[in-house]
């Protein structure tokens, strides 16, 4: 079984209250926008990190994290990318790469809106954990964090909080 923190769109911030929700978790996913190594640093030192880099990260987040990562956990076939679009309006470089590699898993950011969404047509649940970082139009921040046993993806919740 494995704990997952999932996290996108920091932009350069990681505020402390986000670190409470994090600090258990066996891995820490970050579906992109980053924002500055530093950020990735401070979640590399709670928990082993896989990110992708999204649409505002410069060169050196991009020499280090790829625009899509296709790993399994546990039993789970996982897709994460940053732009990516969601069930009916997904990007179409994201639906290539659904359709050719049927993950269980779809993991995107960019949006800054929190969606769990089931997609049976794909046969895979969709995540998008909106925004965790203190820039940008939400007013909210927000996370995921849920359990991997297996095949089976279970105890979802969500952390949100007032970005300031």
């Amino acid at each position: 079984m494995q704990k997952i923190g999932l996290i996108s769109d920091t932009h350069g911030s990681l505020p402390e209250k986000l670190g409470g929700f994090l600090e258990h978790c066996d891995q820490i996913w970050h579906a992109g926008d980053i924002g500055s190594m530093d950020v990735a640093e401070k979640l590399r030192a709670m928990a082993p990190l896989i990110a992708v880099y999204g649409n505002i990260d410069g060169q050196g987040i991009r020499m280090i994290f790829p625009e899509h990562q296709l790993f399994m956990c546990e039993g789970v076939k996982v897709y994460m990318t940053h732009i990516g679009g969601y069930p009916g309006r997904y990007d179409p470089r994201a639906i290539a790469y659904i359709q050719k590699e049927q993950p269980k898993l779809f993991i995107s950011g960019h949006s800054h809106i929190l969606k769990v969404i089931n997609d049976p047509k794909r046969k895979l649940l969709h995540m998008n954990p909106g925004a965790a970082g203190n820039y940008g139009f939400h007013n909210v921040l927000t996370a995921l964090r849920f359990e991997i046993d297996g095949s089976n993806i279970r105890e979802m919740e969500v952390f949100e909080a007032p970005r300031r």
